[in-house]
């Protein structure tokens, strides 16, 4: 009884248009408060507070402040220039660019918006003048975007791994190769969108291992801090949440005092924004934490493992409704939202039917991602709007084709768990 009243509450507010975490919050209260056979409004408060004591949750907003840093401070920018010196002398080369400057920007930023709006808002102009269709490259961005959750650092994952108490290490590991196979598939379908448009000889530029030297020395700086936040991490000279310090320190001193695209007057203005978006989330995160400790004590996952084993003993049947659930989430819902309230939900789901908890990590932040490119929520599409100037509706029709290669990787990365779990095996 407690179960159907704490969703009914929570639904409600949601369509009241009450903030998530507000929602969050007031459910688990009303609950307590009013439900015969609840548990005291003192686990509440005991859940706030243990929610909050989390050294590895430090790394959120730490990563969102490295990353606010480093699209300020000129990084995404050179990036996308070094990208271009390699990829520039092949046909429908900016579309390349696009995508593999997103994957860099990736290894910094830990963000799917972030990764849009850095990259899109340097790459989609130029792609304009070339003669793509606005929407094609608004659609190209916003879906290259969505590899800002897989390739570490990743927010998502740090939120997961906290959620699922598994290890974060782990977790950027998993995603690595998934995100290059997203990256080289979104470079197959551009190229085959755009295989009959004459824009595909227009920006070809002749290969030269002197202006890839140059572009290489330029963007260096922002280049090594994958290596230096991975190798710092497995190389066991700092934690995750170490990391994302470290991160911040560097894009500090790189964008004031290497690049000199910040001043110490910008600094605040910088800080002021990373703040809001971490107090944002980190709000969300402390009341998510009650309201998981209430289902968990109602045994709602327990009920919803063997809702979903009584329909089938399969796991594959089992794991593709948990994926159709997850896409139909996505759409709605923000991704560290979902993760954190779907974690303690459906985890003990995929581990009843074997599933490592990692992969798990790695199935579910691949289907909220995809929640990046798909309306009503579509994050990455409203970045690239907003950016491009071009409509929602122009942007969607146009990410189709991408749509389906994303739904294609999911089952690839859901039915074959080697691309995801190999490269773990290196953390033991």
């Amino acid at each position: 009884m407690s179960g159907i009243v704490l969703f009914a509450v929570l639904g409600l507010l949601l369509v009241l248009g009450m903030p998530i975490a507000m929602s969050l919050g007031m459910s688990s209260l009303f609950v307590m408060s009013y439900v015969d056979g609840a548990p005291p409004i003192s686990l509440m408060a005991r859940s706030i507070v243990t929610g909050a004591d989390s050294f590895p949750l430090i790394a959120v907003p730490l990563f969102i402040l490295a990353g606010d840093l480093m699209q300020v401070g000129g990084l995404s920018k050179r990036i996308i220039n070094f990208a271009s010196s390699l990829v520039g002398h092949i046909r429908a080369s900016l579309c390349y660019v696009n995508v593999l400057a997103s994957m860099f920007f990736a290894a910094i930023s830990g963000s799917a918006p972030a990764t849009v709006a850095a990259i899109g808002s340097n790459i989609i102009p130029s792609m304009n003048q070339q003669g793509y269709r606005k929407e094609f490259s608004s659609a190209l961005t916003a879906s290259a975007g969505m590899i800002g959750v897989m390739i570490p650092p990743s927010i998502p994952f740090i939120i997961y791994g906290v959620s699922a108490e598994v290890s974060i290490g782990k977790l950027f590991l998993a995603g690595i190769v998934p995100g290059i196979l997203f990256g080289l598939v979104f470079m197959f379908m551009s190229r085959v969108v755009v295989r009959n448009q004459p824009v595909m000889d227009m920006e070809i530029t002749p290969f030269s291992w002197k202006n890839v030297a140059k572009e290489f020395k330029s963007s260096i700086w922002a280049l090594i801090v994958p290596g230096i936040i991975l190798g710092g991490i497995y190389g066991g000279i700092f934690t995750p949440t170490e990391a994302g310090a470290v991160a911040v320190v560097y894009a500090i001193f790189c964008g004031v005092f290497i690049y000199k695209e910040i001043t110490l007057s910008d600094l605040p203005k910088v800080f002021a924004r990373s703040t809001l978006t971490s107090a944002t989330i980190l709000v969300l995160v402390v009341f998510a934490a009650a309201f998981g400790r209430l289902i968990t004590f109602e045994q709602i996952p327990a009920e919803v493992a063997n809702t979903l084993i009584s329909l089938s003993d399969n796991p594959i049947v089992i794991l593709l409704l948990i994926n159709l659930l997850l896409l139909f989430v996505g759409m709605f819902m923000e991704t560290i939202s979902a993760i954190i309230i779907l974690t303690p939900i459906l985890l003990p789901v995929v581990i009843k039917i074997g599933v490592d908890p990692i992969l798990f990590g790695v199935i579910l932040t691949v289907n909220l991602a995809i929640g990046f490119c798909t309306p009503p929520l579509g994050v990455n599409i409203f970045v690239a709007s907003q950016i491009s100037n071009i409509s929602i509706e122009k942007i969607s029709r146009a990410l189709i084709p991408f749509l389906y290669a994303m739904l294609v990787l999911l089952l690839v990365i859901t039915f074959v768990p080697g691309i995801s779990l190999t490269l773990t095996n290196f953390a033991n």
